[in-house]
């Protein structure tokens, strides 16, 4: 497997990403090891998690898939081989989104605790907080990189405007600087990261690691009718996709499936793959079977009669 270089960092990851939101929400402590063990037996290293996952379930607190991922490293020994991505600045219970400095100073020993390490590959700006300056934000950033806590830094959800303002500011005043952005994309949403963050991160050499990779599980073809929806927690939040244009995605998701014989999951992401701008497209799995379908693509090169299928298909 050929790892591919996050921006101008020292990290060579895996070009796929595995997303840590369904450890502590959808699967156990058991059932994530099994994801994890798999996903690392297969070759790949990077793993992209949150503080706050997964907060929003009830009985939890934020941090549970933090402390799993640190639970099966120190079990497997492993954390020189593993290259881990988590995220500050979501609400955990103080009302807002906080990327001030005093909070993200804290915040990071409570990441590092859970994920039992003292060092975090790529720590991640998760939303924007209006009322923080960026230069307020990125001076955080500096001591923890100067102490060691964090080896390089990464944004997600920001808009082109305050990505900007923070490249800048990093220049400007000598700061670490962003290396990696995490937007949401996918065959199904396109249009708010091509129609302008694209040409952003090409133009400073971001490494793109997107989430929402198959679009909740829609681009899976598990959800075809409104009676699908049941399947999964996810499913309740996918009507919208049931669209002329979601169908006609599905169509072409098919029949590139069917050339390659392989399966909807892994055409999808071979397609995020084969993108310019994309490094390490993320995604989940609760089972090894889903797990499979995901790290396939990773050995799928689509031509370019398949690419400009899903092209068409998927044309906003």
């Amino acid at each position: 497997m050929i790892k591919r270089q996050l921006g101008k960092t020292d990290l060579k990851v895996s070009p796929l990403t595995l997303g840590g939101n369904v450890f502590g929400w959808t699967i156990n402590e058991k059932k994530s090891f099994e994801i994890l063990d798999g996903f690392a037996g297969a070759g790949f290293n990077f793993i992209d998690t949150a503080d706050v996952y997964s907060r929003w379930v009830p009985g939890n607190i934020g941090g549970e898939s933090e402390t799993i991922i640190g639970n099966w490293i120190k079990e497997r020994g492993n954390r020189d081989k593993i290259i881990i991505a988590t995220k500050v600045g979501a609400d955990m219970g103080q009302g807002k989104n906080d990327l001030s400095k005093d909070y993200i100073l804290k915040a990071v020993d409570n990441s590092l605790r859970r994920l039992q390490t003292d060092y975090i590959d790529l720590y991640q700006t998760h939303w924007d907080d209006a009322t923080t300056p960026v230069e307020e934000t990125l001076e955080a950033y500096s001591e923890l990189v100067k102490a060691g806590k964090v080896k390089w830094i990464g944004a997600s959800n920001l808009s082109p405007a305050r990505l900007t303002e923070s490249l800048e500011a990093s220049r400007k005043f000598g700061y670490p600087s962003y290396q990696t952005f995490q937007p949401e994309y996918n065959l199904y949403a396109r249009e708010g990261f091509e129609n302008e963050m694209e040409k952003l991160c090409l133009a400073n050499n971001l490494s793109v690691i997107n989430y929402y990779s198959l679009a909740s599980g829609f681009l899976t073809g598990k959800y075809r009718s409104e009676a699908d929806l049941g399947k999964s927690p996810r499913g309740g939040g996918l009507k919208d996709y049931l669209s002329e244009r979601g169908f006609a995605i599905l169509k072409a998701l098919d029949e590139v499936s069917a050339r390659y014989n392989t399966m909807p999951a892994s055409v999808s992401i071979a397609w995020l793959i084969a993108r310019e701008s994309v490094t390490a497209p993320i995604a989940s799995a609760t089972s090894l079977e889903q797990l499979a379908a995901l790290t396939k693509a990773a050995e799928l090169t689509l031509d370019n009669e398949a690419i400009s299928l899903l092209n068409t298909a998927s044309a906003y």
